[in-house]
């Protein structure tokens, strides 16, 4: 048998091989290859999501943010953290949800603190008009709650005067966004005191990058913060006088020792100075 005739039988069996060969490798790709299925449909949840957003809160409230607590709440309303813990009927003041609507202005009847009353001075003089004006004593000098309806819990009370809280250099000036304020130098240990009449409504070093705290209402629109200071001389609930002193200037949660002195409208900081005499 020549060459060529062995090359020509074994062609046929060579390509039977490989056509079996074949359509066994196609038979596996297609066990192989999953059943396609239906293309999930992509969900646009942007509308879901904006009918969730919370509604607005109507006037007089708060809805609760991630990192509040209530006595800063209460410092940007101009209250007392007690007194919007009582109104929203708060057993644990600490305790406060993010997205928890809170009353920050009185109900109707609630009792708030009211500008103290100035006690009546005994007359030098012998003056008729003196005498008739000392006649009316409409309240008593330890009265100092007042019951208010809500209509007028936004009115702004008389422009307050105010004396100097401490002595010393202004080393920063108010600038609303930065600095709700003005910051007073000073020695350590040097005497802070009482910028007018008012009730404690808190001392402590809870407020983070206020250090050692005062705060004080003095009538339902104004109360003033005293902040960094060394040591606090009156505790909350106090009543203080105008030139009192309630604590010692320092450096606490401060680059350097000063008072760092706020003066709140509703809540809301303004420029001590206008105030300042």
């Amino acid at each position: 048998m020549s060459k060529f005739s062995l090359l020509d039988l074994s062609m046929p069996n060579s390509l039977a091989s490989r056509g079996l060969l074949l359509a066994l490798v196609l038979s596996v790709a297609a066990c192989s290859t999953p059943p396609r299925t239906k293309q999930a449909s992509i969900t646009d949840r942007s509308s879901s999501i904006a009918s969730t957003a919370p509604e607005p809160v109507q006037p007089g409230f708060y809805r609760v943010k991630r990192g509040d607590t209530l006595l800063r709440i209460a410092l940007d309303n101009g209250q007392s953290y007690r007194d919007i813990a009582a109104w929203n009927n708060l057993s644990d003041p600490n305790l406060i949800e993010v997205d928890q609507v809170l009353r920050v202005r009185p109900p109707p009847g609630a009792r708030v603190t009211a500008k103290p009353i100035e006690p009546v001075k005994p007359a030098d003089s012998k003056d008729p008009k003196v005498v008739a004006e000392k006649k009316p004593a409409p309240k008593k000098a330890d009265e100092k709650e007042v019951a208010v309806s809500e209509a007028k819990v936004d009115a702004v009370d008389p422009p307050i005067k105010l004396s100097w809280p401490a002595k010393g250099k202004v080393v920063e000036e108010f600038s609303e966004g930065k600095n709700k304020g003005i910051d007073i130098a000073g020695k350590l240990g040097e005497p802070i005191q009482a910028a007018s009449d008012g009730k404690v409504v808190y001392a402590g070093n809870s407020l983070r990058g206020y250090g050692n705290l005062v705060i004080v209402k003095h009538d339902n629109t104004y109360l003033t913060a005293y902040a960094h200071n060394r040591s606090l001389l009156v505790k909350e609930g106090d009543t203080v006088r105008k030139g009192q002193r309630i604590a010692e200037m320092g450096d606490s949660d401060a680059n350097m020792v000063k008072l760092h002195f706020e003066v709140r409208v509703n809540g809301k900081p303004v420029n001590p100075i206008q105030f300042l005499q």
